[in-house]
């Protein structure tokens, strides 16, 4: 069963309500491709809270929210409205990020994390208009705070072989750039500084063809949030949507 329902200005659909413990979905209930299928997965066995992100589509009233700070309250007080004092927290890209800064922040609120292709380690103090006019081989030296991380290293020692994805990885990254400030420079805004608070069973699942992300993206994860675990999937940056069913069945093991 599917309900729609309102928890102070935030939409959200509720699946399977009542039948075992609270998930929250981070972020936005996506109605087509593969989401619906995930989430129906995992509402075979928990309870899932799947809110639209605040400030848009269905929510009202916080459009304003354009930074971290703002966007981890929003989220802290829409559990508390749910009468949630804690949940699994699954989210997907952004999401991804928001779940681990609200498990960061609000330690309480997380049961167990899982980041789903997770952003929000690269560096936070480019503009986007400088990104847009790096060449393409100085991009991964400058997109980390460590020009000699094994991510950087392994993004300027792409063979040959490997041009098409980095030339989508660097259509992706200028694309962002052209967006709005808040997604680009992807806003950590000093996540990187709180993952150690990160303290909650945590679980990053990463796609083996992810073309989104520098190399080695996955692996900062695991060094930087203390006892996390990184399972690597066959496919893309959008695993929730390519592989509902094998990505759902990985987050219910671990939640499990």
């Amino acid at each position: 069963m599917t309900v729609k329902v309102w928890a102070g200005a935030v939409e959200l659909r509720v699946l399977a309500a009542g039948r075992g413990a609270p998930l929250v979905y981070l972020h936005a209930y996506h109605e087509r491709g593969g989401w619906p299928a995930c989430l129906d997965r995992l509402a075979e066995r928990f309870t899932v809270y799947a809110p639209y992100h605040p400030g848009v589509q269905g929510s009202q009233g916080v459009e304003s929210l354009d930074d971290v700070a703002d966007l981890t309250l929003a989220y802290d007080e829409l559990l508390g409205a749910l009468g949630l004092a804690s949940a699994h927290l699954v989210g997907h890209g952004f999401g991804g990020m928001m779940a681990a800064e609200l498990a960061a922040t609000v330690p309480l609120r997380a049961r167990k994390v899982v980041l789903v292709s997770p952003l929000g380690l690269w560096r936070d103090d480019l503009a986007g208009e400088d990104i847009l006019v790096l060449p393409e081989h100085e991009l991964g030296a400058v997109l980390w705070k460590d020009p000699h991380s094994d991510a950087a290293r392994r993004w300027a020692t792409l063979p040959e072989a490997d041009a098409d994805n980095v030339a989508a990885q660097i259509e992706s990254i200028q694309r962002r750039a052209a967006m709005a400030k808040f997604v680009w420079p992807i806003a950590d805004k000093g996540l990187r500084k709180r993952l150690h608070r990160l303290t909650a069973p945590t679980l990053v699942l990463w796609g083996d063809a992810d073309r989104a992300n520098p190399p080695g993206y996955a692996d900062e994860w695991k060094r930087r949030v203390p006892g996390a675990r990184v399972k690597v999937m066959p496919g893309g940056h959008m695993l929730i949507h390519e592989s509902p069913d094998a990505t759902a069945r990985a987050v219910r093991e671990f939640l499990s």
